[in-house]
């Protein structure tokens, strides 16, 4: 199965992404601040002591945002839903923004 969606993206007014992260629960604000998204790491262990370092010195979790952590607001203009199926005669369905309608179309694989 896949999605795929286009439109337009916007970032998210700092003051909106601190007020959505100091909502989150202090394991999730931990893991944002000690995690290297996307980077190599060596190990979960790498993970869990920078976790339990940060735990020791930090208690009560972050108080503030990091800058590498935010938000975007998507307005979706086009989807397209794929479901693989037997023989290659998979399901496609594209969502087009027409106004404030959508037109959906079934594509040949």
């Amino acid at each position: 199965r896949q999605v795929r969606i286009e439109g337009d993206v916007i970032k998210l007014p700092a003051t909106v992404s601190d007020a959505y992260f100091l909502s989150r629960p202090i394991g999730s604000r931990i893991s944002a601040v000690i995690s290297p998204q996307s980077d190599v790491i060596s190990s979960r262990e790498e993970l869990e002591k920078a976790k339990n370092a940060y735990v020791n010195e930090f208690p009560n979790g972050p108080a503030e945002r990091p800058d590498n952590w935010g938000g975007y607001i998507l307005s979706p203009l086009r989807m397209e839903f794929w479901q693989g199926r037997p023989d290659r005669l998979h399901d496609r369905f594209q969502y087009q923004k027409d106004g404030e309608l959508w037109k959906i179309v079934r594509l040949a694989p």
